[in-house]
């Protein structure tokens, strides 16, 4: 070990893929976590902790910059920001820190030079004490739990749409988890489609699990764990309808568990609003690093601590090809959306979703008319302009009370928060794409989802026959 200041302790980021909230340590009996569960039991447990977006390259660029993806260029799905800002790790580095970040970046950009010092795995290096003789900070993202990884085993699916990631040998974990001991959300169907696509889920976490007591196993024996911070999150919620890429509370409300010995009490739990933009600056304190004054987020941790944050904002936009416009505020209570293109179905054709057995299911149960209560829902031609929901009584995010007069107080105050913060940060969401690409922010990357649009078959049609790429697409309504 060496002779450094300990305000300057080393760092771990884990990050699991496409997971949801789902832990044993956050009361899902189902699942087998028993090292989240012990991370949980060395630091805390954040209850209210929230991605700002639903999907991967957007949630991940914010927590790499600090910045709203509406904001900076990075909300739609499968852009690229041609001028990138410095990354939170150029800050580390910049106060002493070498930082490892060997595995996925998906960022919706290519990082500026001097972001990394390698990226190189590094959990045997930790093992076996070989680390730098300086602060660390290391990164892993652990894909197990990644949505493909909810596919059958045989990659019909896959090869049938041509994605070019998909690897039918790659190990998968064993079917060990019962279909009919999980809990089946109100908002899909509960069948035995659902329910193993559930279950299989449950056994990826299984795996992440087994993957992350690698990692204090690995941090136990290194005589560092002492002088380090371990933290655990995941980028969204898990690849099932109105979860992944969609922001209720299943898509955005993750988990979050931080260790930090002798700073963080063992075993503890608290309610402070997080939002995944707060990451970056939160790291940086940590490093007694300066937090950059544009970041959009605030410390909820280390030496720059803030004051806790009222409300978490979160959006959807671009999914690959399918167009949406939608912005979420939240606060402890009240989860308000708004829908900027009620015309546009819930459930636009998605090359990737449609690969989902629980996203088959629905349409050929709503095609079949037994598709019924909240599961219809996300079936719906429509959207209606608002939404408002009682996130205390209604966690599902299922009964509407936007149009409710008992409610009309509450609506009228998230609608005017929503307000106030897209004006602050000049919501690039508002502009069609081809104006950001016209003026240099993002790489034309248009026609190349264009040409993933198809129709799906006459009967499962909703709405519009096809996906919607751009404003343009729609007719007038």
């Amino acid at each position: 070990m060496s002779d450094r200041p300990n305000n300057q302790p080393n760092i771990v980021l884990i990050v699991g893929e496409d997971i949801g909230r789902i832990a044993g340590c956050y009361g899902d009996d189902y699942v087998r976590t028993p090292n989240l569960d012990r991370l949980a039991a060395r630091g805390c447990r954040y209850d209210e902790a929230y991605s700002t977006y639903p999907v991967c390259a957007p949630s991940r660029s914010t927590m790499v910059t600090g910045q709203y993806p509406m904001k900076l260029g990075t909300h739609q799905m499968r852009s690229t920001l041609l001028h990138p800002p410095r990354l939170f790790t150029h800050e580390l580095r910049d106060a002493g820190y070498h930082v490892s970040w060997p595995t996925k970046l998906d960022f919706n950009f290519e990082p500026t030079s001097g972001w990394r010092d390698d990226d190189e795995p590094w959990v045997d290096r930790l093992r076996t004490n070989a680390m730098p003789d300086r602060p660390w900070f290391a990164y892993v993202n652990l894909a197990i739990t990644h949505e493909s990884s909810m596919w059958p085993d045989v990659g019909e699916y896959a090869h049938r749409e041509g994605l070019e990631h998909w690897d039918p040998n790659r190990p998968r974990p064993p079917r060990v988890t019962d279909p009919d001991g999980v809990p089946v959300p109100s908002y899909l169907p509960d069948t035995p489609v659902v329910r193993g696509d559930i279950a299989r889920h449950a056994d990826n976490i299984a795996e992440l699990d087994r993957q992350v007591g690698q990692i204090l196993d690995a941090l136990d024996v290194s005589g560092q764990a002492g002088n380090t911070v371990v933290v655990f999150l995941a980028d969204h919620g898990r690849g099932l309808p109105r979860e992944k890429r969609w922001p209720y509370t299943a898509g955005i409300h993750m988990p979050l568990l931080v260790s930090w010995p002798g700073v963080i009490e063992p075993g503890s739990v608290s309610d402070r609003l997080v939002s995944w933009v707060d990451l970056a600056p939160t790291f940086c304190s940590i490093a007694g690093a300066a937090i950059p004054a544009h970041y959009d987020g605030s410390a909820f941790l280390g030496a720059a601590e803030a004051p806790p944050r009222e409300h978490v904002f979160a959006a959807r936009d671009r999914m690959d090809e399918s167009f949406d416009l939608v912005r979420v505020v939240r606060d402890r209570r009240f989860h308000y959306v708004r829908n900027f293109f009620p015309q546009i179905p819930y459930c636009q054709r998605n090359v990737y979703m449609e690969n989902m057995p629980t996203m088959q299911e629905l349409r050929r149960l709503n095609a079949a008319g037994e598709l019924h209560g909240s599961a219809a829902i996300f079936m719906s031609a429509a959207k209606p302009a608002e939404e408002l929901y009682d996130v205390r009584t209604d966690p599902e995010c299922v009964h509407n009370l936007a149009d409710d007069p008992d409610h009309a107080d509450v609506r009228a105050r998230m609608a005017a928060e929503l307000e106030r913060f897209l004006a602050s940060i000049d919501d690039l969401g508002a502009y069609p794409e081809r104006d950001l690409v016209a003026k240099g922010l993002v790489a034309d990357r248009i026609e190349e989802f264009r040409a993933r649009l198809a129709p799906l078959p006459p009967e499962y049609q909703r709405g519009y026959p096809m996906a919607v790429l751009d404003p343009a697409d729609l007719p007038p309504f």
